[in-house]
């Protein structure tokens, strides 16, 4: 596997790891009636499948010329 796809799917495997960090780790709601969650995992996950998706995809539009 050439080295711009092992980038690509690495960034891929990050992103599915944080969303199942993010159902590993949970939500609660304290005593006071705020939920703790880690939020900042969704985002993440999304931006980093989002960017592997895209350079997957540049990479088979390179490759083909």
């Amino acid at each position: 596997m050439a080295t711009k796809y092992k980038i690509a799917t690495t960034l891929l495997v990050i992103g599915i790891m944080s969303f199942v960090s993010f159902e590993l780790i949970g939500s609660e709601v304290d005593e006071n009636g705020f939920i703790n969650e880690p939020f900042a995992l969704l985002p993440i996950g999304f931006i980093f499948i989002c960017l592997s998706m895209v350079l997957f995809i540049v990479f088979a539009l390179i490759k083909k010329k």
